[in-house]
């Protein structure tokens, strides 16, 4: 995510080995080579085929889910779905390898070259969800030590949030390490003593958040919203330095040197500029798709939690919702 351009406040720029198996499967696609993946009916005038673009973590997945869903059984599209990180799904729709992107966190370089500059891709608006990353520790433990939501106090506890994977420091619990975070840098710069550990991905992270929790363990977590799993383990956030448009600059010149915290960003959809005008009503629909944080945590808590297929969750949730989705159809 969520960004007024610090160096990757959620940017989750997602590996080759980001998301669990068990996500992997849910979704019901692998990493996509995208150069093998193109539809033959991508961009073509009154095409009734729509690719979109999936990112690895799970609200992404619930956005494509519905979309599909809807896109498939009130619109008569086939719907191709291709999981592709962040910055190479821009290059993918630019070409016209995906037709769009349900939830960008912001990535100004790449809205200027293909919005302003090349002008291939298009704006698709807002998703109705506001993203925001930051530092959360349990609430059980806050409850018990309430100063620690203050960065100026992580020190205190630090002996009290160190593990065996954090070498004698505090652990900061972070997700893959492919996700361009600030973390490292917040820690230096803020002199804290504590270690960035890295969980694998999503899946392993929220694994090791409700191990955590059920032992009822303190610990400190790189986390974002919105996130389902707020609803099971409720956490709140370290208050950092406030976040400022001079620091935000400051950080785009030297990323290592940031110190303050991620902004908070309404999330974005960006559709392939030929199919933003020839694409119908797939495409007025996908402008006109816009949900909230709840309808989203609704869908990825039904995958990720209740391990149901995202085409399950999705057809449940359009069935208990109708007065919200009517509203996108065109």
């Amino acid at each position: 995510m969520v960004r007024i351009r610090i160096p990757g406040p959620r940017r989750r720029v997602a590996g080759a080995a980001l998301v669990a198996a068990a996500l992997l499967a849910a979704t019901g696609c692998g990493a996509a080579d995208m150069t093998q993946q193109t539809s033959p009916f991508a961009n073509a005038e009154g095409a009734k085929t729509v690719n979109l673009s999936v990112q690895s973590w799970v609200g992404a997945q619930a956005n494509v889910a519905v979309a599909q869903y809807l896109l498939e059984h009130e619109l008569d599209y086939r719907v191709d779905t291709v999981q592709v990180d962040e910055i190479p799904a821009w290059d993918a729709l630019s070409q016209g390898r995906v037709d769009a992107i349900m939830e960008d966190w912001g990535h100004p370089e790449q809205e200027q070259r293909y919005i302003e500059d090349k002008k291939t891709i298009a704006r698709g608006g807002d998703l109705g969800v506001t993203g925001h990353i930051g530092w959360f520790v349990p609430k059980y433990f806050a409850d018990q030590h309430p100063d620690v939501t203050d960065w100026k106090n992580l020190n205190k506890y630090a002996d009290q949030l160190r593990t065996a994977e954090s070498g004698g420091k505090g652990q900061l619990l972070d997700g893959s390490p492919s996700y361009i975070t600030n973390d490292k840098a917040l820690v230096k710069n803020l002199n804290l003593d504590y270690q960035v550990v890295f969980s694998g991905s999503e899946a392993a992270q929220i694994t090791q958040i409700k191990q955590f929790a059920k032992q009822k363990k303190p610990f400190l977590t790189y986390w974002y919203e919105p996130q389902w799993l707020f609803n099971q383990v409720p956490m709140v956030e370290v208050k950092l330095p406030k976040y400022t448009d001079a620091c935000a600059e400051k950080g785009t010149e030297d990323p290592e040197s940031i110190d303050c915290a991620y902004p908070t960003t309404p999330l974005q959809k960006f559709l392939n500029a030929d199919f933003a005008k020839k694409g119908g009503k797939a495409a007025t629909f996908l402008k006109k798709f816009r949900w909230t944080k709840e309808h989203q945590n609704e869908v990825s808590e039904m995958i990720a939690a209740d391990k149901m297929s995202p085409q399950d969750a999705a057809e449940r949730w359009v069935k208990e919702n109708p007065d919200v989705w009517k509203a996108w159809m065109p």
